[in-house]
């Protein structure tokens, strides 16, 4: 067992708190299976917290909620499973969710298909920074919503969910963003996408932190299929968090 800093186990405790709240939560159709990482991926994302999140950072990168073949699989946000071992040096064992979508199975670190939007991200960072401790002195990365829900195989996001379900979401959502905030002390906190932009500059209105945007890096996006990267790199510069 890694030592737990202070500002670790604030957040490892937070994130225990948003995982209880949102298991009282119910979604109704076309969501036909959530998916909780929090809960049956705990073990890699306590890791990741404990290791990633020692200390304030100045920038907390901000996503959306898991994807299919990423956080889903191996509890690490963008979590594309090559870049969490190899990279971040994570591998822990994935115990399967109560409810399991048997067209969207659990594989944990055995899983062979590629979150593409983590493949981008992580490879982004890793070809910036010698190694996965020189991003996390200044950086932290996040998602907004824990929750995956699917429609059987399709994937559904939180900006989909019916508006009554969605605010429910939002409350527990914002206020774990609110403690994010507060422990590590960011001078930035960037969208990855428009979704996550807006949740962030709604629930961090007030607070002495600034908010942005960056591409998301998702191949359903044009733009993010003609070099993404690039892109990110130009937005990131242009707000002046990178130079």
């Amino acid at each position: 067992m890694e030592r737990t800093s202070p500002i670790a186990a604030t957040l490892i405790a937070a994130a225990r708190q948003l995982s209880e709240s949102l298991s009282t939560l119910t979604f109704s159709p076309p969501v036909s299976h959530v998916y909780n990482p929090l809960s049956y991926a705990w073990s890699a994302h306590e890791l990741y917290l404990r290791r990633y999140g020692a200390s304030t950072r100045r920038v907390v990168f901000l996503g959306m909620n898991p994807g299919p073949f990423g956080m889903v699989q191996c509890g690490v946000p963008f979590g594309e499973i090559a870049a969490v071992r190899d990279w971040l040096g994570i591998e822990a064992t994935i115990l399967k969710p109560a409810v399991e979508n048997p067209r969207r199975p659990i594989e944990g670190f055995a899983c062979t298909r590629s979150e593409v939007s983590g493949r981008r991200l992580w490879g982004l960072f890793r070809e910036r920074f010698a190694s996965a401790d020189g991003f996390f002195a200044e950086h932290f990365v996040a998602n907004y919503c824990p929750l995956a829900f699917f429609d059987l195989a399709r994937n559904l996001t939180p900006d989909r969910l019916p508006a009554s379900e969605a605010a429910a979401l939002r409350v527990a959502c914002d206020a774990h963003l609110k403690t994010l905030v507060s422990v590590l002390q960011p001078e930035w906190v960037v969208g990855v996408g428009a979704f996550a932009e807006t949740r962030a500059a709604g629930a961090l209105a007030g607070l002495k932190v600034r908010t942005g945007r960056m591409l998301h890096p998702s191949p359903a996006s044009p733009l993010a299929n003609q070099g993404w990267a690039a892109a990110a790199t130009r937005q990131l510069v242009e707000l002046g968090i990178w130079a």
